[in-house]
């Protein structure tokens, strides 16, 4: 079960490698559709890329569900942790490399999400092999879910002057 596990994340590596990809012009081409905004960016801001892992990684967990609940309790839990884990990193990686570089390259953007769609994955794997009660509470990972994809839905249209929510400068 292990190596179906494995071939499923890495299944979801490619899947959302791809669809973060081309959902990074999803809004341009659906003629800047409000909804599909909620889901793709909607701006060259940091926080908007965070989605192309966010949602994409959200989708594919859905399928996986029925096959691996039983044999891995922790499935629901460790996924979420993920791509809790994966978008987070997505923030860390550009304004370390931007800070330090000082300035922002796009082949290094591009890296640094395949870096954290990597690490979604990964983390993803290794916590669903833990044994049940070991992993951190269902609670507070649906409720981390749940505010981050709200906080997605309001500051899409409504983002607040600041940091992470800005354009970044270009080099």
């Amino acid at each position: 079960m292990n190596r179906k596990l494995f071939l499923y994340t890495a299944g979801g590596f490619l899947f959302t490698s791809l669809a973060g990809s081309a959902l990074h012009f999803a809004y341009e081409y659906s003629g800047y559709n409000p909804f599909v905004g909620m889901f793709a960016p909607v701006s060259e801001s940091v926080w908007e890329h965070m989605k192309l892992v966010f949602f994409p990684s959200l989708l594919f967990l859905l399928p996986g569900w029925p096959f691996f609940r039983k044999a891995f309790p922790a499935y629901i839990t460790a996924f979420l942790t993920g791509i809790l884990t994966g978008t987070l990193a997505i923030p860390i990686a550009y304004y370390t490399y931007s800070g330090i570089l000082g300035a922002s390259f796009l082949s290094l953007d591009i890296l640094s999400f395949l870096l954290c769609v990597l690490l979604d994955y990964y983390l993803s794997f290794q916590l669903c092999l833990l044994p049940q009660g070991k992993s951190i509470p269902p609670v507070l990972v649906v409720f981390l879910t749940v505010a981050l994809m709200t906080g997605f839905f309001f500051f899409t249209f409504q983002p607040p002057d600041t940091g992470i929510f800005s354009l970044p400068a270009t080099s």
